[in-house]
This record gives structure tokens, C-alpha cells and sequence, in this order.
């Protein structure tokens, strides 16, 4: 068993002298109190990781006492030590939290039996807000220009309703980060929230990833499987990049948002969900639609509230709080010395256009802090020239063959253009192409470049 620290709230000597040796018998380290008032002024004090409070005390009673520590906000787990006529009063301080009762005379065993459950409990709840705390950090966005403060003033407004949303942008950009602050802002808070990487399941298989199947239903499916829809009940449900799903599927979840029924593959069980869908994509999903790729009447059922997240070259002045908050939170990660960045350094990664958005920016920072030398990133700890940063292994890191030929048209127009000194003019010649087009690539991949007195052309 855990050696824990623990206190003793009662009013009587006796009880407080016996409880307090068998704790300690167990090697573990024990403080008492006489009376409720004292006992809170040592929980202000200190940390323990269990409580016995007795019910019946002169001043405030166990009750009053236990309703103050769970007013002041102090988690440790709470046991309540009863007379026999006591019992009711005990009933009524679990339904105020107390974790259970034990009745006097007090019995050895059954209180290190009860000792031993409430330090797992308490073992749990610590690991649970620790948990919380690293994917608060892991879900946190960071930002503070105009184009995130509107994403973020969206979601305060819809995260409060049942409203579904389509959250579109970049791959990236962050939509995963906008699907979950929605959820941890709702009143399906403390319910789950459950992801599906539409994209990444086989067309095959994703009936059976959303809703399941029963046993036998086809090969490989040696047993019962829940679905995603059936995991997420009472919570939300993501479905990140909606548009890859098979037309087959997608008939499938119109009719379960229609009717929040569904039924498992191979099955013929309805069963009812209560799931709130918040969908993803970096397509245009009416573009879509009008090729038959995907049911516009799926479409305005997702599309309630829309939400466009903003690709990384749209918000530049960020960077650098992005920069700290990925240096402080894989400086933890990895369990290295967080680096200061060099403004040389800075600028570089600010005036980079970052294809890959917010993703490869922190892909960037965590690749930097286990790479650089020294206690400050350079420059040149920086791959790459301003416009390239990672050169061939930026354009391995594309997420789709979309994504890689934007990738490499963006290297190949800034390695020209830096060829011809940065003249957009005398580069567009050299290229073949239109002056204004040119102009048009520069500003969508966030080039530099400048222009030309001698050209006036176009």
C-alpha cells in the first residue's frame, strides 16, 4: 500500500490515539485535530491524502466541516467515522461527498480495506486532473489577432447550444483545436468526446468504426463492437475530414442525425444516441455536392454553424506566442531545458509561409529543442532558407498529394525568385508567366518579393 499522509478530525482522545495506530503500523503519517475548526485550519496548510472526520463534535460538526472542505475547493478523499445512531447522518454526508462511513467501534480490518479504496480513488482523481491539465495544454489555442479572436468569440457563442458545426480550413490549422473547445465549453463538458479520422478508415470499415457490428456480421468480426456514435453518447462526436467518407456512410449518418437511432452492422437492435456531431474538412464540401461526392442534404444538416479556421500565413503575428507555448510545452514533453529563440531566429520562422500551418510550426519547435546546440536557438539552427524552411522533409510532411504540390510549387517560385534577387518582374519572364499571376502565388504562399521600376508589361 502507498504511504500516505493522512488526518484525524474527532473529538475524542481515544479514538483519535487508536485510529492513529494502526495507521501508523502501516507506516504511514498520520496528524490529528480535536474539532472541526482546527481540522480546516490544518487542510489550509497542508496537503493529505485522506481524512477521517468524526460526525458528532462539540462546535461545528462533521457535517459543517466536510460542507467547508468541499467548499474550499480541497479534493482529498473524505471518511466519515459514526455512531451508532449516527448511521442516517453518515447516509446524508456521502450525498455531500464523503467518500464512505465507517461505524464505531471501529474495526481494524474494515478500515484498512476502506483506507486502501479511498487512496486509489484519491490515486485516480490526481491522475485524472493531471490528465486534464496535459491535454488542456495539448488543446489550448493560442492567439490573439483578430482572425483567431473571431474563431474564438464563435465558439463562446455555439458552444453553450446543441447546435452542430462545421468547422473548415487548412490541414493544420487547427480544426481539431476548435472541435474541442466547443465541447469543453458545452454542457456535454463532462461527457466524452470521441474522435473519427474519417480520412483515415478504409471505406470498407468505416460503417463499422461509426456504428459498430455485432458478432460474425462480417470476417474478422470474431466479437461485438461498439461504434463511435454509441461511445460518444452523452458527449460529442468529431468527425474530422467528413468529406472523405463513402457516400454509403454518409446516408447512414443523415439518418441517425435525423432520427438519433441507429443500428449495428449485422445487427437489427435499434439503439438510441444522444451525441452532438461536430464535423471537419479542408474541402469544399458544396464543390463536392455538385460532383456527387458528397449529399448536400448531409451538407446543411452539419453545416448549422460554420467556423473558418485561418491558415497560419493569415496570422503571422502570432507566431510568436505559438514559438513559446510549443517551446514550454515539449520542453516538458521531452524533458529538456527550454531554449530562448535568437529575434534572428524569430524572423525567420515568421516570415516563413508554413504550408503546414500551426502543426508543422509545433513539428518544427520540438524537431529544434532536441537539435539545437546550446542554451538559445540560432539562425542557423533553422534548416532551410527563409522561404524553405525543411526543404525535401517539409514536403514529406504533406498530408495529401493537394497539399504536396502546393508545397512544391512554393519552394520552386521562392527559390527562382531569390534566384532573381527577389524581382518579381524579371522572374515572372524568366518563368513564362503572367506578372499578376506571379504576384497572385507570392501573396497566397506568403513569398517574399519585390517589384520592378524597368517592367511595364501586363
Amino acid at each position: 500500500m502507498t504511504v500516505a499522509h493522512i488526518l484525524i478530525i474527532d473529538d475524542e482522545a481515544a479514538i483519535r490515539d487508536s485510529l492513529g495506530k494502526i495507521l501508523r503500523y502501516e507506516d504511514h503519517s498520520v496528524d490529528d485535530a480535536p474539532d472541526g475548526q482546527v481540522g480546516l485550519l490544518k487542510l489550509d496548510k497542508e496537503r493529505y491524502d485522506l481524512v477521517f472526520l468524526d460526525i458528532k463534535m462539540p462546535g461545528i460538526d462533521g457535517l459543517e466541516t466536510l460542507t467547508e472542505i468541499r467548499k474550499r475547493k480541497i479534493e482529498t478523499p473524505v471518511v466519515i467515522i459514526s455512531g451508532h445512531g449516527d448511521v442516517q447522518t453518515a447516509v446524508e454526508a456521502t450525498k455531500l461527498g464523503a467518500f464512505d462511513f465507517l461505524e464505531k467501534p471501529l474495526d481494524a480490518d474494515r478500515i484498512l480495506v476502506t483506507l486502501r479504496n479511498a487512496l486509489t480513488q484519491g490515486r485516480l482523481r490526481r491522475d485524472k486532473q493531471q490528465l486534464q491539465e496535459k491535454l488542456k495544454g495539448r488543446h489550448e489555442i493560442v492567439g490573439k489577432t483578430l482572425a483567431i479572436r473571431e474563431v474564438m468569440d464563435a465558439v463562446e457563442k455555439v458552444a453553450p447550444s446543441e447546435a452542430r458545426v462545421l468547422i473548415t480550413g487548412d490541414n493544420g490549422s487547427g480544426k481539431e483545436l476548435v472541435a474541442w473547445a466547443i465541447h469543453s465549453r458545452s454542457r456535454r463538458a463532462e461527457g466524452p468526446f470521441i474522435e473519427v479520422n474519417c480520412a483515415a478508415i478504409p471505406n470498407e470499415l468505416i460503417e463499422s468504426e461509426l456504428f459498430g457490428h455485432e458478432k460474425g456480421s462480417f470476417t474478422g468480426a470474431h466479437q461485438r463492437r461498439r461504434g463511435r456514435f454509441e461511445q460518444a453518447h452523452g458527449g460529442t462526436l468529431f468527425l474530422d475530414e467528413v468529406g472523405d467518407m463513402s457516400l454509403e456512410a454518409q446516408a447512414k449518418v443523415l439518418r441517425v442525425l435525423q432520427e438519433s437511432r441507429l443500428e449495428r452492422v449485422g445487427g437489427t437492435e435499434t439503439l438510441e444516441v444522444d451525441v452532438r456531431i461536430i464535423a471537419a474538412t479542408n474541402k469544399d464540401l458544396l464543390a463536392e455536392a455538385a460532383e456527387h461526392h458528397f449529399r448536400e442534404d448531409l451538407y446543411y444538416r452539419l453545416n448549422v454553424v460554420p467556423i473558418q479556421v485561418p491558415p497560419l500565413r493569415d496570422r503571422r503575428e502570432d507566431i510568436p506566442l505559438l514559438v513559446a507555448h510549443f517551446l514550454e510545452r515539449y520542453s516538458r514533453e521531452l524533458g529538456v531545458p527550454i531554449r530562448k529563440v535568437h529575434p534572428d531566429a524569430l524572423e525567420k520562422l515568421k516570415n516563413y509561409r508554413w504550408p503546414g500551418n500551426v502543426r508543422e510550426l509545433g513539428n518544427m519547435i520540438e524537431r529544434l529543442l532536441i537539435m539545437a546546440s546550446g542554451d538559445q536557438i540560432l539562425e542557423a539552427d533553422i534548416p532551410g532558407s527563409g522561404e524553405a524552411i525543411g526543404g525535401d522533409v517539409a514536403l514529406f510532411e504533406a498530408t495529401n498529394f493537394q497539399d504536396f504540390k502546393e508545397r512544391s510549387e512554393a519552394a520552386f517560385l521562392a527559390r527562382k525568385i531569390k534566384d532573381w534577387n527577389g524581382n518579381v518582374s524579371q522572374t515572372a519572364r524568366a518563368l513564362g508567366m503572367q506578372r499578376s499571376h506571379l504576384y497572385r502565388k507570392i501573396e497566397k504562399y506568403g513569398l517574399q518579393g519585390r517589384s520592378s521600376p524597368d517592367s511595364d508589361e501586363e
